[in-house]
Order: structure tokens, then sequence, then C-alpha cells
């Protein structure tokens, strides 16, 4: 049995279309030592593939960082194996607020040297002293003290459709460029209470621990992330002091958190807060569209992307192509967020 997928992403999404299977879409992370994650790899794929599950997991010496979509039928049988085993006793987990079920169209587990692309020496500090956990009624109240600091350890395309009141949100790609910035921003406000959050609880983890052993007195963090978050306002009737959409990284790249619309097209400035990938594979940009920007640039960022769809599909490929060579992404790191409205002026 091949231990990997073996049908095109395109048949992979036409079947997803069309399943009937009810899904829970769920994320979970534990930082935890494992001897042999290639042998963790292949037995998770296993018996994961078998329950139906599809998702993107990363497995590292230093744990697991999974976001899976869990057929409903399975559920408890997905708990009981992931349970029995003592490294993964009891994980929390954190279920969506926002689901259709087709979050993701694949299984995909992977070894990787982290489990978050942090570009840290974790033998550099202690990376289990880690800041206090908050859960959403501690993390209201808290954000009410005088003194406060509330950091968004997200990157900038991910906070600028929705974030934390009164939150700073660095203008950073990366989670790597973000961790020494944030401790340099505040390198005078040492004494203060620190507020840190992102999607899951996974980045915070080792972010706090990365402030506290710069100085930082009084480091907090979201338990669970902005997803356990909205569960918990929700379930308690808390009062949401985040606003807008949470970012996620699967096939429905938000889930609404407020039902405000704080973020612009960037295309046309119109509200909006879709993210979208560039029709043109050889791009791939994401960025914001409006529905009407879609249509009339025909899901593409720019007019030479827009030109390129246009072409027959060898001249197509051969500039996917193009891209894929090594070193063509340090062309595309500079249009990460580029001013798409310069390219559509009237």
């Amino acid at each position: 049995m091949a231990l990997y997928n073996k049908v095109n992403k395109q048949e992979l999404k036409e079947r997803l279309k069309a399943e009937t299977l009810k899904r829970i879409t769920v994320s979970f992370y534990r930082y935890v030592i494992i001897d042999d994650p290639q042998l963790l790899r292949d037995d998770l794929f296993r018996q994961w593939r078998n329950l139906q599950i599809f998702g993107r997991i990363y497995v590292a010496r230093e744990g697991i960082n999974a976001q899976m979509a869990v057929p409903e039928k399975n559920w408890d049988l997905f708990q009981e194996h992931l349970y029995s085993d003592i490294r993964f006793k009891d994980v929390p987990m954190k279920i969506a607020v926002e689901d259709d079920g087709k979050s993701f169209y694949k299984l995909a587990v992977k070894v990787r040297k982290k489990i978050v692309a942090d570009g840290l020496d974790d033998d550099a500090f202690d990376v289990t002293n880690v800041g206090r956990h908050l859960d959403a009624e501690e993390f209201n109240k808290a954000m009410e003290t005088e003194n406060v600091v509330v950091v968004d350890m997200r990157n900038r395309y991910e906070s600028e459709i929705g974030h934390f009141e009164n939150a700073i949100t660095p203008d950073v790609d990366t989670f790597r460029e973000e961790l020494p910035l944030v401790v340099e921003q505040l390198r005078d406000q040492k004494d203060k209470k620190i507020l840190l959050y992102c999607t899951g609880g996974i980045r915070c983890e080792k972010a706090s621990a990365y402030m506290r052993h710069h100085g930082f007195t009084d480091v907090n963090q979201l338990h669970g992330g902005i997803i356990e978050y909205a569960r918990q306002v929700k379930a308690k009737s808390l009062t949401s002091k985040f606003r807008g959409k949470n970012f996620v990284f699967d096939e429905r790249l938000g889930e609404t958190i407020s039902g405000e619309v704080i973020s612009q097209c960037h295309q046309c400035g119109a509200p909006c807060d879709t993210h979208t990938n560039c029709s043109n594979e050889a791009c791939h940009l994401l960025f914001i569209q409006c529905a009407a920007c879609e249509e009339k640039y025909h899901g593409c960022c720019t007019p030479a992307c827009q030109a390129t769809l246009s072409l027959p599909e060898e001249e197509r490929r051969m500039k996917r192509k193009e891209a894929a060579k090594p070193g063509s992404l340090a062309v595309y790191k500079s249009r990460l967020r580029p001013n798409l409205k310069e390219y559509f002026k009237e």
C-alpha cells in the first residue's frame, strides 16, 4: 500500500465537491519529543486514510501540528486512535466555528524539521518556559486592564481581515520575521502585561517562551487561539473583542467571527474579506478579491496574469515550470503584497 496520495489535485477536488459525507474540521498540536518522526508519520497515514480523513499534518522531532477534516461517523475512532498514544493523550481539539466539510481534499502527512517554521535555535532558550494560558473570558478581562499590550502573532495577510481590538499587527509575511521584530518593537515595555494570540495557539507557545527569554515579565497567551476563543464566546455568550474574520490554512481560507468586514478588495477597494489565489498558477498570489473583480479579471491579480491565463495550455505550462525553478521564488517574494490598485487605474 502506497503511503502517499497518487490521484491528481483536480480529480480529488471534484470528488470532494460530490461527497455527501459529513466532516468535522479540527486542528490540534502538541510539543512532545518524537524519537522516530518517519515511523509515526507512516502509522498516522495508514490509520487516518482508513478512516477517510483528509488534512495537512506536520510531524517533527519536537511534536505534531495538524489541521484535518474528519468524517463525523469516524470521529470517535479517530480520537480513540490518537489518544491511545500516550504522547497525544487528551490533546486539546479546536473545532472550526464555520464549517462546510470541504476544508481539505486529500490527506498529507509530512515530516518536517519543525512543526512551525520559526527560525529559532531551540537550544538557546527554554522552550518550555511559556506564558500563562488564558481562556476567552480571562483574555477579555486582561484586555481591559491598564498597561496591557495585545500582539497578533500572525502574518499581515491574516490580521488584515480580522484582529483583536487595539492589537499590534506587525507588517510581516512570516512568523520567522515577526518574532525578533516584536521583541525589538516592545523592548521598552518589558514590564507591561503582554497578551499574545494566533490562530490555534501553536505560534504563541514558542513566541511566549522567546519573549520570556528576552526579559518580558508578564507574558500571557490566548489558549487555543482565535478558533477556541470564538467557540467559548458563543458557548458562554461573551462579548467578542475579535473583529472580522479568522484566516485559516485550508480550502476555506477564513471563517467569520464577528460578522464585520474590516478589509477591502485589493483591486477596487470595495469592502471585502475574501482571500483567493491568483488563477494564473505560475503566480498563485494570495490576495483579497471581491466578486465583481473576480468576474472582471477572471480571478487574476494583474493584467499580466490575466494575459497569461488566455495563452495556450502549452505556453502556460512553460511559465509554470519557469516559476518552479530554484531561485524564482525570490522574484515572487517581493510581490507578496503588491499594490494591486496601481495595476487597474482607470
